[in-house]
């Protein structure tokens, strides 16, 4: 039995996709995700612009973690979901069967909710655990990457006289840093987050919000996120995703001030959400 989204849609919705700026880090036609019999996303197509920071934005439960955890096949941790479509990183299919999907994870990072720093590592070992785990042993490359993650995180500082301390010993705003600091030292292409600063307070907010925007030199970033200012503060583009359906995507300032949809006026308004 087919599912069908709740809401009445536009057919195409906008999205700049004729921007020639590009290139494009993500190129995703026609997808479709199933938890079991549920449908969550209903056919999905939109490019993610190379070194711009997009964010998604909606309600609760309108897919906008489900979509992002398909950009790195992380949903396939979870038992009884199927996808269905393209989603091209680079210009290479990450969906094909030659793809190993822990090489697409190494490529595509991922930052959470919730910082998790491991409780039984200190910060050294936090931020490397992805390169031992490749198999990287060289000393001196490890200690240069380590210097180079936690600077880029804006940690390095506040953390490099106790190196040996467990990453949990750090505040809550600092464990994010940390973790966005353990995602970029295996050097991925794009960095997903998932509310990064959802559970932080107003400070670590702005400190991590400043963050986002310094790495976008260095990563294309897709953020996730409830908060329409985070969403105005940092990202180039804006997508509006509602029912599972992507409902309207342009430059953050344009879909802002002048959405095409009252879907997405009124969310972004105020007026539910």
């Amino acid at each position: 039995m087919t599912n069908k989204s709740p809401f009445s849609y536009p057919s195409h919705p906008s999205n700049p996709d004729s921007n020639p700026t590009g290139p494009f880090a993500f190129e995703i036609r026609d997808l479709n995700v199933w938890f079991g019999t549920k449908q969550s996303l209903f056919n999905i197509s939109m490019n993610i612009f190379y070194q711009q920071i997009l964010a998604i934005i909606g309600p609760s439960g309108c897919g906008k973690s489900t979509f992002l955890r398909c950009l790195n096949r992380m949903h396939e941790l979870s038992p009884g979901v199927r996808v269905e479509g393209s989603v091209k990183l680079m210009g290479k299919e990450i969906y094909a069967a030659d793809v190993d999907p822990t090489l697409i994870r190494r490529r595509v990072g991922m930052v959470f909710q919730k910082s998790t720093p491991f409780p039984t590592m200190s910060i050294e070992e936090n931020v490397l655990i992805g390169l031992k785990l490749a198999g990287i042993r060289n000393r001196s490359f490890l200690e240069e990457r380590l210097e180079q993650s936690l600077r880029m995180a804006a940690l390095w500082d506040e953390v490099k006289d106790r190196l040996e301390a467990p990453g949990t010993s750090l505040s809550g705003g600092q464990q994010q840093r940390l973790c966005i600091a353990r995602a970029i030292a295996v050097q991925p292409e794009v960095l997903l987050m998932d509310e990064p600063c959802s559970a932080l307070d107003p400070i670590a907010t702005a400190q991590i919000e400043e963050l986002i925007v310094s790495l976008k030199k260095n990563y294309t970033i897709v953020l996730v996120t409830h908060n329409l200012q985070e969403a105005g503060k940092t990202s180039d583009y804006t997508a509006f995703f509602l029912g599972g359906k992507l409902i309207e995507m342009d430059s953050t300032k344009k879909l802002f001030t002048n959405p095409r949809h009252k879907f997405t006026e009124d969310y972004i308004t105020g007026r539910f959400g």
